[in-house]
């Protein structure tokens, strides 16, 4: 017997995952102690955090700040994933330091729209 991709623990989410192009600046600090800014977008986003793709090199573990272009919110997160893919952009799966549903616009319809009606 396998376990579906959605049972693996490193798959589970906490929270429902939406495919959304939200353009976004990530700001990181080198090891040098430089500030890096990057404007990019996310590619998927939940209520904990989401999945990105940058140019700038980040590790595991390592703190980054996102501010919402259109918003201007800010948020403190931090690097949980780093996929290299061909094609020159890196893909950065982030959580945010601590759950933020209002980050992001998002709305979700009425739970009544998937019921049938009679």
């Amino acid at each position: 017997m396998s376990i579906l991709p959605s049972s693996r623990p490193e798959n589970r989410r906490r929270s429902e995952r939406v495919m959304l192009q939200i353009p976004v600046t990530v700001v990181a600090e080198t090891d040098d102690r430089k500030r890096e800014r990057e404007e990019t977008h996310t590619l998927v986003v939940n209520a904990h955090g989401g999945l990105l793709k940058l140019k700038m090199e980040v590790v595991v573990g390592q703190p980054i700040v996102l501010i919402n272009q259109k918003s201007g919110a800010e948020e403190g997160a931090r690097v949980v994933r780093v996929d290299n893919p061909p094609g020159g952009h890196t893909a950065v799966a982030f959580e945010f330091d601590r759950p933020a549903p209002q980050f992001w616009p998002v709305v979700f319809p009425p739970s009544d729209w998937g019921t049938p009606r009679p």
